[in-house]
């Protein structure tokens, strides 16, 4: 684990899943004089930073103050980021691997949606200063650029350019819920399937051969159904070429399963 407390942007890499979490926060509140901003900086995490849409717009020194008491966590898989109820401490900005945000009640949890790089969670509360709505965990190593939820508030206030950066993120955070909602609500299950697999062929350049990127008992709860009803729904698409084996999935009739998914912009397009 390397840690630097009079670093501008701290970075560790933690080994196991049972670290405290509550140490970042600590940190974040510890003295000033430790995260002033002339105090060094791994260059290679700044430079990619600084290459995220969220920040390459915006001056060196409004760079400097937002980054300062910032975290690069590089985190294994399956640990718990955040929990619904906490306070929105820091935005957490997904630069490798992939985030699991969930929600339970009593007996009950489902999956919300996935994060995956460049992109953040949970903007409207770091926003609003309120609670979070969901929980966050890592779905595989990852790393995670963790900003003190004052700073953004700080900036969005001083800087017109990050603040429009930021109303363009909640924005298509917005449209991702509502068509995520129309997915759930306006399709069956075994169309929400036959959907989210040509999808995932399509950003492995329409690859007839693909591997789930989540296991099968997260896709089923973020597709709205039970692990029994997503077996069912894979048995039905066997009659439209879909071949299983474990994770990997192959598509041997695409023409036959489109038409049966009907895809629409408005739903599937990740830039729409």
């Amino acid at each position: 684990m390397v840690f630097s407390t009079g670093s501008i942007l701290h970075t560790r890499t933690c080994h196991d899943a049972d670290f405290d979490l509550t140490l970042i926060k600590r940190k974040a509140n510890c003295d000033k004089a430790a995260r002033e901003h002339e105090s060094l900086m791994r260059h290679e995490d700044r430079d990619q930073i600084k290459k995220l849409s969220l920040f390459r717009d915006m001056p060196e020194a409004a760079i400097d103050r937002l980054l300062a008491g910032c975290y690069l966590q590089r985190f294994p898989a399956h640990v718990v980021l955040i929990s619904e109820g906490e306070p929105a401490d820091f935005l957490h900005i997904v630069i490798e691997g992939g985030v699991e945000l969930f929600s339970t009640w009593r007996d009950r949890e489902t999956t919300m949606s996935i994060a995956r790089p460049v992109s953040t969670f949970i903007l409207a509360a770091v926003i609003k200063d309120a609670p979070y709505l969901m929980s966050a965990r890592t779905l595989q190593p990852s790393s995670i650029l963790m900003i003190p939820s004052g700073n953004i508030r700080a900036m969005m206030a001083e800087d017109r350019v990050f603040g429009a950066a930021m109303v363009n993120e909640l924005s298509a955070s917005f449209r991702e819920v509502v068509k995520s909602q129309k997915n759930v609500k306006l399709r069956s299950g075994v169309e929400r399937l036959a959907n989210y697999l040509l999808q995932l062929s399509e950003t492995h350049d329409r690859c007839a051969e693909i591997e789930l990127p989540i296991e099968k008992k997260t896709l089923a709860s973020l597709l709205g159904m039970s692990p029994e009803n997503l077996s069912r729904a894979f048995a039905s698409l066997k009659a439209y070429g879909v071949v299983v084996n474990g994770g990997s999935v192959t598509l041997t009739q695409p023409g036959d399963l489109e038409r049966l998914a009907k895809p629409n912009n408005l739903i599937d397009d990740p830039q729409s």
